[in-house]
């Protein structure tokens, strides 16, 4: 089966700006065949008409197809396109000559004289933009365009075309093969600079999924490491116990066995489920550093209410209970791999709103909405995906929710809810009768005596 194709607004930026540099390229052919070559057939007399529309469209094809193949050579994707940039210059040095040689057909003609040197100058302008996408420095770009400059000059002076009649020309040339010659070397570069981005930031993304792995794997070995050990060494000393009839001193050894097996249990759980070692704060400066450092822009708003935190002050999360401040902590660490690996983002945003007595809600919302298959890959309600589904089991264990799917706006919104812990009531106050409602009084006053004594 073959592969579906994505829509216009599944694409990445990267592929956007190839697809658009592409067809630039092929919008020439279409200029060449559409206005010049249709123009210097009607305006030429017949049948030099006729034959410089067919050399101008056998010159279209040519150089759109060089231009898809350069280009894929030029993001590195295939092998250099010899034989087409071979049969680029060919096509494009005969539309040359024969432009060249037209000129002093009909020297009286003005009308003639300027349809064949527009002719001229789209043979050499476009075969130029065509050639330049199969180099790499900026040398060779130039040589192409002073050389065929060259070419045209000694054409026409071979030719026996006056230096006077083909200056104007030649003039016409050099701007058009400059112009075009950076035009199309400065596409390429900005087409290959934006792969090359997108590559580093998904390096990036990776290294950061490999610096999780290790520290994941440090603490594993940190937890069972020493455990193991302990472990073996009681159950080796609860055998040779047995062995010597200490079957209550063997059982004490294996019960401790039994105890540290617990706890190694406990460990691991919470290392998997990530509650070691995990801080709000830590987690936000950590994205925060992360999506500035892949030219992301980061906006941070957060919000206590009810407990005196201004919008944006950092101290919101500070009260929070240490298993809000993990989930939450997981869900930012989350999110912000999310916004690296998928989708094509440019701004972030995290708003955390705590409600004391009720919850506290993270929201993070990025734009450059990922296509239909990083959601997938992401974890969104379609698919049981390890990241999002992941954050959702933590979250349950808190009674809290997790929602993620697109917004208006090709914004991509994950929002987080964990309920607050609830304070211990405080128990109310009984009824004082009339013989004891002086009794407070009257400790109050005897503890102020032996304090002031």
């Amino acid at each position: 089966m073959g592969r579906a194709k994505v829509p216009w607004s599944g694409k990445s930026n990267p592929a956007k700006v190839e697809i658009y540099t592409r067809w630039s390229f092929h919008l020439f052919a279409v200029v060449e065949v559409g206005v010049i070559g249709l123009t210097a057939g009607a305006r030429t007399d017949s049948p030099i008409g006729g034959w410089l529309l067919l050399l101008i469209c056998v010159h279209a094809i040519v150089i759109a197809t060089t231009s898809s193949y350069a280009l894929s050579w030029a993001l590195g994707r295939r092998a250099r396109p010899v034989r087409l940039l071979g049969a680029t210059a060919v096509v494009t040095a005969a539309g040359c000559v024969a432009a060249v040689a037209l000129l002093p057909e009909n020297p009286e003609n003005v009308e003639v004289a300027k349809t064949v040197s527009t002719v001229l100058v789209t043979f050499a302008g476009f075969g130029v933009a065509a050639l330049v996408i199969g180099v790499r420095r900026v040398r060779s770009m130039l040589l192409i365009a002073l050389a065929t400059a060259l070419f045209v000059t000694l054409t026409g002076l071979v030719l026996g075309v006056p230096l006077r009649g083909i200056f104007g020309a030649v003039l016409g040339v050099v701007i058009a093969t400059l112009a075009l010659a950076f035009t199309s070397g400065f596409s390429v570069w900005l087409v290959r600079s934006v792969w090359e981005l997108d590559s580093a930031r998904e390096l990036q993304a990776r290294l950061a999924v490999a610096e999780e792995r290790l520290r994941f794997g440090r603490d594993m070995h940190d937890v069972m490491g020493r455990n193991l050990a302990v472990i073996a060494l009681k159950s080796e000393l609860a055998e040779q116990l047995a062995r010597r009839g200490g079957t209550e001193q063997a059982a004490e050894q294996m019960a401790e066995v039994q105890r540290i097996a617990q706890e190694s249990q406990r460990e691991v759980r919470a290392v998997v489920r990530g509650y070691r070692e995990v801080d709000l704060h830590t987690e936000l400066e950590g994205a925060r550093g992360v999506l500035k450092a892949a030219g992301i822009k980061f906006r941070l708003d957060l919000t206590g209410a009810g407990a005196g935190v201004e919008t944006g002050s950092e101290d919101a999360a500070v009260g929070l209970a240490p298993e809000v401040q993990s989930a939450l902590g997981w869900v930012v660490r989350e999110a912000a791999t999310n916004v690296l690996r998928h989708g094509d983002a440019r701004q972030c945003t995290v708003r955390l709103t705590v409600r004391e007595g009720h919850d506290a809600v993270l929201v993070v919302e990025n734009d450059g909405l990922p296509e239909q298959g990083a959601l997938a890959r992401a974890g969104t309600p379609r698919t049981a995906g390890a990241g999002l589904a992941g954050l959702r089991e933590r979250l349950d264990t808190l009674g809290g929710t997790l929602d993620a799917g697109p917004v208006a706006g090709a914004r991509f919104r994950l929002t987080a809810r964990v309920p607050l812990p609830a304070e211990p009531p405080v128990p109310a106050a009984r009824p004082m009768s009339p013989e004891t409602a002086a009794q407070p009084a009257v400790a109050q006053g005897s503890v102020s005596d032996e304090v002031s004594a």
